[in-house]
């Protein structure tokens, strides 16, 4: 159980992710909880006019979807996106793409941003908000950048890189919430819980 809740708060649980950073955050705060994944084409039904709002409304879209197949739990939802010049860097969908990623981000500092959304569709709880994490980059060569992504550890992660892992690497310096950069940010989330 996590210390810094009450155990009551901490029942029926589920995560509406499959993304195992955040499975393993979860672990690691040492919650017990079920995972429901949303499906991908939710992410299809938002409009990204306004990229740091993208996280929140897809956090929100995933939450409510699996709180009305699981009624009676408690339902954490989450959407990380990587922002610089006001374009979200998604999943890179190559090799290629995860180059061009880097070489936009290095030398530069750009946004992390973690919509979380927790809901309960039975006691009518729809609590939404967000967190920002400034990530400041390396000044990276063309052969720095080829070499990271030939690990493959960037490719299934928006800008192309982990915070965590290897991708440690790639940055100078981070300015707020570490785990909002690797896909969850854990004083918002147990603050957001506390409340519920």
């Amino acid at each position: 159980m996590n210390p810094f809740l009450a155990p009551e708060q901490q029942r029926n649980l589920v995560l509406a992710s499959r993304s195992p950073r955040r499975l393993e955050i979860l672990r690691g705060l040492g919650f017990e909880f079920d995972v429901e994944p949303a499906p991908e084409h939710l992410e299809d039904d938002v409009a990204h006019d306004e990229p740091y709002a993208v996280p929140q409304r897809l956090a929100s879209l995933k939450g409510a979807y699996v709180s009305e197949r699981r009624p009676g739990s408690i339902v954490i939802a989450a959407d990380t996106v990587v922002i610089v010049d006001d374009r979200i860097l998604n999943k890179p969908r190559d090799d290629e793409e995860a180059r061009a990623f880097l070489r936009l981000l290095a030398g530069r500092t750009h946004t992390v941003v973690t919509g979380v959304a927790i809901k309960h569709h039975e006691r009518g709880i729809n609590m939404e908000k967000s967190a920002r994490t400034f990530v400041t980059f390396r000044e990276l060569s063309d052969h720095e950048a080829a070499a990271y992504v030939a690990t493959g550890e960037g490719r299934d992660k928006a800008g192309s890189y982990a915070a965590q892992g290897l991708g440690a690497g790639l940055i100078r310096s981070i300015d707020g919430c570490f785990f909002n950069v690797v896909g969850l940010p854990v004083a918002l989330l147990l603050d957001m819980l506390r409340e519920v």
